[in-house]
């Protein structure tokens, strides 16, 4: 992974959107995470407060493009109680669905001109049933797309992935490589560990500055700080630790600020459309 210092052209926006809010446990995405022992056993087990997030920018050159669709329409129902269960859907208002989020920003979900998927889990790829039917390219690592059909088609990993947006009428359009530059300004790097081919996205923005969106290669803030793994859903470790290394070289690098997969903290310190940064 190499930092890309290319800024975007003038006139280039990006929002913020929050998407959804998810509960889980927190064994999921940290390390040892809810684990008793004979002299220390757990009474209750913790459960964690998560956002879903999707980013929006407006570039003058390659039009709207989005980062990530978030889990979709009535995805407790699409999902299954089993799913909602292990991640049940937190607080809810209309306005977190794609399409209304996308609005706060004066643009329409039809004006997006192309997707780029982090990685394709159901609460990031789940969206992408608005896109169903159009020639809107849906931009993601060859080695994700191929794990992702992979893992419906033969069952081995069903659950964190659905056949249900998993379409061909979908303009799959795949990313080769270790980084992509998407537009002027906006690269995306392979860094496998919570899937094979999840890829971040390093934008860099005239005025903010450099932006690091991690998608889940760090679920919450202990993930980036603790440099360890997550918890059950890593699913190789020896390359999560490696591309764990690799962003914090590229932040060391940039001066970025990193926004993770799920933490709402993180989130919530940030502007949210209908405000945006240049």
């Amino acid at each position: 992974m190499q930092p890309n210092y290319q800024v975007a052209p003038d006139g280039t926006r990006m929002w913020l959107l929050h998407i959804g809010n998810l509960v889980a446990d927190e064994g999921v995405f940290l390390p040892l995470g809810n684990v008793c022992t004979a002299s220390h056993p757990i009474s209750e087990n913790k459960r964690r407060h998560l956002v879903m997030i999707s980013v929006l920018i407006e570039h003058p050159e390659d039009g709207l493009l989005l980062y990530e669709t978030g889990a979709g329409k009535d995805y407790p129902e699409v999902w299954g109680p089993q799913l909602a269960d292990i991640f049940a859907r937190g607080e809810y208002s209309e306005d977190m669905e794609l399409d209304a989020a996308i609005k706060k920003t004066g643009h329409d979900i039809k004006d997006v001109k192309g997707v780029i998927i982090g990685h394709l889990h159901l609460d990031h790829a789940g969206g992408l049933e608005y896109f169903r039917g159009a020639d809107v390219p849906i931009y993601v690592h060859e080695i994700e797309l191929k794990n992702a059909f992979y893992s419906v088609a033969t069952k081995v990993d069903i659950g964190v992935y659905l056949p249900t947006y998993l379409q061909f009428d979908l303009n799959w359009t795949p990313l080769y490589g270790d980084s992509i530059l998407i537009a002027r300004g906006i690269t995306v790097h392979l860094c496998p560990g919570h899937t094979p081919g999840l890829c971040i996205m390093q934008v860099n923005l005239k005025e903010s500055g450099t932006w690091i969106f991690t998608s889940d290669l760090y679920i919450v803030q202990e993930n980036y700080d603790n440099l360890s793994t997550q918890g059950w859903l890593t699913r190789d470790h020896a390359a999560w630790s490696q591309s764990n290394q690799l962003v914090h070289m590229l932040q060391k690098a940039t001066g970025a600020m990193v926004i993770l997969g799920h933490d709402r903290n993180v989130l919530m310190r940030h502007k949210l459309a209908p405000e945006y940064y240049e």
